[in-house]
């Protein structure tokens, strides 16, 4: 059974960085995705960053050039370095995976919150 845990949200100011942390954990788990969506409010899921043993990692264009994802290469652990941050970056995090065989699994989410 896979189990996901994501930490490092809170309350920053505009300008201000936040690290948030995904880890994935089962028994002979082999993650292939790693990824970070946000929800904010009245606003459906959205991809922000996304981690492949196929390829690079991508970006949200809103996010690209403050946002960084930090994975080791078949590491079940991602980072998401997210600086200079803006009040519309306010949501919930979410960390999905999924393994090699396909199973998806999404974290409970994490609020991160911008003050203007």
């Amino acid at each position: 059974q896979v189990q996901v845990w994501e930490s490092g949200g809170g309350l920053v100011q505009t300008g201000g960085s936040l690290r948030l942390s995904c880890v994935a954990s089962g028994s002979h788990l082999r993650v292939e995705t790693m990824a970070w969506y946000r929800q904010a409010p009245g606003k459906s899921r959205e991809l922000v960053a996304r981690s492949s043993t196929s390829g690079p990692i991508s970006y949200a264009d809103t996010v690209k050039g403050r946002f960084t994802v930090f994975r080791e290469d078949f590491s079940n652990a991602m980072y998401m370095q997210m600086d200079s941050l803006k009040p519309e970056d306010t949501a919930v995090y979410y960390c999905y995976t999924q393994t090699f065989a396909s199973v998806e699994k999404w974290g409970q989410g994490i609020q991160v919150t911008v003050s203007s």
